[in-house]
């Protein structure tokens, strides 16, 4: 099986592990002292995280799940919801030059992530401002939308 492997040096590898098992809906496949990855079906994934010694925190522009239907992405919020993080959901945004349904989640490491649909063509590149709901009773930092796409 291909799939995409994505290693992020985390200040805090334990809170890590609890937001990517909620995020994926996975455990891990394997933990070592300062070591964890996951093995993640859908979407393909090789998740690593390593724990850093006096790193700052996490830091990234965003990452994205892009799937295939806005019904996804409701069922991505709801599920995040339910887990207790954080949720920010945009419906009818336009970024990237796409219109999108998403719905972001900030990790224990303050990186954002985003479960989105793109459903057609959109005219600006930075995010349009759209009213958004936020959820969840777990807050790992901003749970704003700092990126786009």
């Amino acid at each position: 099986m291909s799939r995409v492997q994505l290693a992020l040096r985390v200040p805090d590898l334990s809170a890590s592990i609890d937001f990517y098992t909620k995020l994926f809906d996975t455990p891990p496949a394997k933990i070592r002292d300062g070591y964890a990855n996951f093995a993640i079906a859908q979407p393909p994934l090789k998740l690593v995280l390593i724990e850093g010694a006096d790193e700052p925190a996490t830091r990234l522009d965003h990452l994205g799940v892009e799937v295939d239907d806005s019904d996804l992405v409701t069922t991505a919020a709801r599920r995040l919801a339910t887990a207790g993080l954080a949720t920010l959901e945009e419906n009818d945004t336009s970024c990237c030059y796409a219109l999108q349904d998403k719905v972001w989640v900030t990790g224990p490491g303050e990186e954002p992530w985003e479960v989105y649909v793109v459903k057609g063509e959109g005219d600006t590149l930075g995010k349009a401002e759209n009213p958004a709901t936020t959820t969840g009773t777990e807050d790992h930092g901003k749970t704003a939308a700092q990126g786009c796409c």
